[in-house]
Formats: C-alpha cells, sequence, structure tokens
C-alpha cells in the first residue's frame, strides 16, 4: 500500500468540505488539525515516513466559563 501524502489527505478533506488547519508542533512534520463534530484529529505529516495521528474523542460534557479557570491553572502547572 502506498504511504498516504499530506496533499492526497488535504484533496480528500476538501473534497468532503472538513474543516482543517495547517500548523507546525515538530521539527520535520506538518500537522493537520482536523475538526468535526465531537472530535479532533491531529495528523502529522513526515518526509520519508508513514504519517502520525492522534484522535480526541469528547465525553459531549459541556462547561460553563468557569471551567475556563480550571484550564487555566492547569495550563501553568
Amino acid at each position: 500500500m502506498a504511504r498516504p501524502t499530506i496533499h492526497n489527505f488535504i484533496r480528500e478533506l476538501e473534497t468532503t468540505g472538513t474543516h482543517y488547519a495547517l500548523t507546525c508542533a515538530r521539527e520535520g512534520a506538518v500537522m493537520v488539525q482536523v475538526a468535526l463534530p465531537g472530535e479532533r484529529w491531529e495528523v502529522e505529516f513526515f518526509d520519508g515516513r508513514d504519517p502520525e495521528i492522534e484522535v480526541f474523542r469528547s465525553d459531549g460534557s459541556i462547561f460553563n466559563a468557569s471551567k475556563l479557570n480550571e484550564l487555566r491553572e492547569k495550563a501553568e502547572t
């Protein structure tokens, strides 16, 4: 099976109207962040090797503004 390419992956996302953003979090990799309802993907593409994929799923919980304080405190530690 051929190694997936970032170009083909983005083309598929655009064909389906899926929201995505490009970023760089690690040297030598381009990350495609994909946003779906209740789910986020981080797909990192590298030169000469297979991509790495991490999937984050929501349990459906919705929080109020007080959750921001908790998140800020967590980020500071």
